[in-house]
């Protein structure tokens, strides 16, 4: 099972434990959408990882072993996975125990806030180093969490930043030693659930409502042309290099 509900109080803990990076594919977008519709009456939701990652994003050995059809099949479901947890109506707190790069950076992006673990734990877009373009769904995403004028430094160097860089960046909102991550996101989720649920729903939604309107109305069209994009030869052979240069050494 990709994700893992645990329940700390009236929080619940979604833990990602999905592979060595506890990747994004179609198993674990999917879990991820299944589970949060499970627990949508929780007061506040936890978002970790499993071990020293919190995600390392695309499961790209997965693109590369299945190809263009694959891409096909998981866009979608990675798009819909982060929009579930961006419009959540109720707290979600990303624990950030570890790494959160590219599609895992977006993941923590589309939560209410962040405690980044002080360890070894880097958080960046890295999607344009690979050679794949960002969804629409991710780039609002990450124009909400941080602001339009970070966004061309961000995602066009695909730097990672950690500790109080990130911090500086606003990439996290706070840090906290390994073994405090995830008591400290309960404590946020703790305090932020406590808030009246329908005011706090209504206000998280007026917050967001521009970032889902630019969405809902341009995504039927730039959703075929990242699909495009990331089916393309080029593309597919970049991802190769890399599941070949980088992953295979690990």
């Amino acid at each position: 099972m990709p994700i893992i509900v645990e329940s700390q109080s009236d929080v619940a803990v979604l833990r990602i434990e999905h592979g060595k990076g506890n990747t994004l594919d179609t198993d674990s977008c999917r879990e991820l959408v299944l589970r949060l519709e499970e627990i949508e009456t929780a007061r506040a939701v936890v978002l970790t990882g499993t071990g020293g990652i919190f995600s390392a994003g695309v499961d790209l050995k997965r693109v590369h072993e299945g190809g263009a059809a694959y891409v096909s099949e998981f866009l979608p479901l990675l798009s819909d996975a982060l929009l579930t947890v961006f419009g959540f109506p109720r707290p979600v707190v990303a624990a950030l125990n570890g790494h959160a790069i590219a599609g895992g950076a977006v993941l923590a992006a589309a939560c209410d806030h962040r405690v980044l673990t002080t360890g070894p734990g880097r958080i960046g877009v890295t999607e344009l180093l690979v050679g794949l373009p960002f969804p629409l769904a991710a780039l609002e995403i990450l124009r909400c969490a941080y602001g339009t004028t970070p966004l061309p430094s961000l995602t066009y160097s695909g730097a990672t930043v950690g500790g109080e860089d990130a911090l500086a960046r606003g990439l996290a909102d706070e840090l906290a030693p390994p073994e405090e991550v995830l008591e400290r996101a309960v404590a946020i989720a703790t305090r932020l659930g406590a808030l009246p649920a329908g005011p706090f729903a209504h206000t998280k939604a007026q917050i967001r409502q521009p970032y889902h309107e630019r969405i809902a109305e341009y995504r039927h069209a730039d959703d075929p042309q990242v699909e495009r994009m990331w089916r393309a030869p080029e593309a597919l052979g970049a991802v190769k290099s890399y599941v070949d240069q980088v992953l295979g050494r690990r």
